[in-house]
């Protein structure tokens, strides 16, 4: 075979988005960070990666990476034609065309070498400081949370209760909530709205509320206002901790008198 053509690739057989996935990886974004460019969440690009690494049997998702990026140096420098390189065809002298395949190979090699160098950041990321770098650039709220039930009084405590928050890339955040009660029963919830305090439908099958509005005043808080038929159930402030680990909720029922306080506390799962 030729050096000027491609030699066979278990990489081609990834799809574009398992490429997608992994190319950002290559540039030192997180599983994190990648779901929220890409407007999916974790576990979903999680299974990109894992379907990526089955394919190829290359167990470590940024070694695939950097097999990946290798081979777009070798794709760039060498040329694709079906027809051969020039050593192969008749008008060209064979001593020409041999000299022109050395040239290439030894470009090859040094362009795969430096693919590799270049990969050194990106394996870099893994690193404990490289991962708080790129999670600074990750609004603090966007995840899943948990609720402490056990601060919540016997009588009243559900089995779970999980918050998620999406940011997507038209800036509107998508809120998930789960309700497991004691008996079992479970109860969702979902809404996407900007944070413009406009009211939008939320769906699922909680029957206390059929609309949410949010605002976003700082990196790290939502205040959030459910709503049934047109009238304001409660509002609820969420605010992120300095360790971006746990987080408050300060709920403000709505009332004629005194409005009633309440504090709920939740730690990061995601």
């Amino acid at each position: 075979m030729s050096v000027m053509q491609r030699p066979p690739s278990v990489l081609d057989a990834l799809t574009d988005k398992e490429v997608e996935v992994l190319r950002l990886l290559t540039a030192g974004h997180t599983v994190k960070t990648i779901a929220v460019r890409l407007g999916r969440s974790e576990a979903s690009i999680n299974e990109r990666l894992r379907d990526a690494r089955r394919k190829t049997g290359v167990g470590s998702s940024r070694e695939l990476a950097r097999l990946l990026d290798a081979q777009k140096i070798w794709d760039k420098n060498i040329d694709l034609s079906p027809h051969g390189s020039s050593a192969d065809r008749p008008d060209q002298p064979p001593i020409a065309g041999r000299h022109r395949s050395k040239g290439t190979l030894v470009m090859l090699i040094a362009s795969i070498a430096l693919a590799f160098a270049a990969a050194g950041p990106a394996q870099q990321a893994t690193t404990p400081e490289a991962d708080q770098a790129a999670m600074a650039k990750v609004p603090p709220l966007v995840g899943r949370w948990s609720l402490d039930v056990m601060r919540i009084p016997e009588e009243e405590r559900p089995q779970r209760v999980t918050i998620e928050f999406a940011l997507a890339p038209d800036k509107k955040w998508t809120t998930q909530v789960e309700i497991v009660g004691a008996d079992g029963s479970t109860m969702r919830g979902q809404s996407s709205a900007a944070p413009d305090g406009v009211p939008v439908a939320s769906t699922g099958n909680m029957p206390f509320i059929d609309t949410v509005s949010l605002r976003h005043p700082s990196p790290g808080t939502l205040v959030m206002t459910l709503g049934k038929n047109g009238a304001p159930v409660s509002t609820r402030v969420y605010t992120v901790g300095k360790d971006r680990r746990t987080m408050t909720e300060t709920i403000i029922w709505a009332s004629t008198g005194i409005p009633k306080l309440e504090t709920t506390y939740f730690n990061r799962i995601d």
